[in-house]
């Protein structure tokens, strides 16, 4: 009676551990999403668009306002931007099914990062491709290895995807790396998807993007982690106006035009000063306590990421990684995230959010800590 397609789909690991959420006691380390309301200009803009009736369609790609916002800080950071180069998208989900189902056909190869974030299987695999994993390493502090790269590389590959700030991880990729996955997308006339939500997010370095070397890539990014904005469900994409057309046909057949209301809020949102950079601030102080707590817990080790909000700890010597996500939320009373759900690489390890308070960081470790040194 189903369709096939759905064979090799399974519910979000994330998503499963979300569910467990209820009850009493019980302390949330997985879940991605900040903690904070969002900008106070963004809710005004929402209110004022209540008031002036602004609750119907508006155009496919979004409102121009917006996006000729948007195409001002592709801009500032190095990639050149038309306004109808960009599509506003329900989110970077929406964004980056466009982008694979628009250039990915039936046994087409996908390159992802493994660990990489939770919809890039499954997405690739709805659109009939076949999800090739590139693995990430702890010693090389999860950043992708170009040779790597190369070695999975056929004559079926038709994307690679890049993920810097990466979820799970908290890496950053270095400019050396993006810009040889770039060359590497020229040389090999592939397609780079570059998931980068989090890219205002980050400790150290700095962010770069695929899409200042290469026109051979689509850069996805979104309102939800930089402006606390995940009910709001705005995202957005930009490439090559040929890109952009192709993936049109299917933003407009599956969702015609986002949300009018979050787009003000987003628009609002880009104009504000100092929001971020308070938010990220935070952020840092959060995952200094995180990775500090969870190395002391004898056979832990924890690197200190530099982006996002997520620490990706190897418990390794306490067993795998599934098991323990659900010993630490039946036993310790804590939800934490399985490493496997975010691909065969990440057995061991176990990922945390820090997007929550610092009285949850540290009573949620501690419970681990002391789970573990009573039956381990």
């Amino acid at each position: 009676m189903f369709a096939k397609r759905l064979d090799y789909i399974d519910i979000s690991g994330i998503r499963k551990m979300f569910e467990m959420a209820g009850g009493r006691d019980i302390i949330n380390l997985a879940l991605g999403e900040p903690d904070f309301p969002i900008p106070p200009e963004s809710k005004e803009e929402i209110k004022r668009a209540i008031e002036e009736d602004f609750t119907h369609y508006t155009p496919n790609k979004g409102i121009l306002e917006l996006r000729e916002e948007l195409a001002k800080k592709f801009e500032n950071r190095g990639i050149k931007t038309d306004p109808q180069q960009i599509i506003v998208t329900s989110g970077a989900s929406e964004a980056l099914f466009l982008a694979i189902m628009a250039f990915v056909d039936v046994k087409d190869e996908v390159l992802i990062p493994d660990p990489g974030f939770v919809s890039f299987n499954p997405m690739v695999r709805l659109a009939g491709g076949l999800p090739i994993s590139v693995p990430l390493k702890e010693e090389d502090g999860f950043v992708i290895d170009l040779e790597e790269v190369k070695k999975r590389i056929s004559k079926k590959t038709k994307m690679l995807i890049v993920n810097s700030p990466s979820n799970p991880t908290g890496a950053v990729f270095p400019k050396e790396t993006i810009k040889g996955l770039a060359e590497i997308c020229e040389d090999y006339n592939i397609m780079a998807l570059s998931d980068e939500v989090y890219e205002d997010i980050i400790y150290e370095g700095k962010h770069y993007s695929v899409g200042q070397y290469t026109d051979n890539s689509i850069v996805v990014s979104a309102f939800s982690k930089t402006y606390a904005m995940t009910g709001l469900r705005l995202g957005y994409l930009k490439s090559t106006n040929e890109a952009v057309e192709e993936m049109l046909k299917v933003h407009q057949y599956i969702q015609a035009s986002t949300c009018s209301l979050s787009q003000v809020a987003a628009l609002a949102a880009l104009k504000t000063k100092g929001f971020v950079e308070a938010m990220v601030k935070v952020f840092k102080k959060r995952r200094e306590i995180a990775v500090d707590l969870l190395n002391k817990i004898d056979g832990v080790t924890c690197s200190l990421p530099k982006g996002a909000f997520y620490v990706f700890p190897n418990f390794s010597k306490f067993g795998r990684s599934s098991d323990l996500s659900m010993e630490f939320l039946k036993e310790a009373k804590v939800i934490t995230t399985p490493g496997t759900a975010f691909g065969q690489y990440g057995e061991g390890f176990i990922r945390f959010s820090y997007a929550t308070s610092e009285n949850n960081i540290s009573k949620g470790i501690e419970r681990i800590r002391k789970y573990l040194y009573s039956v381990k």
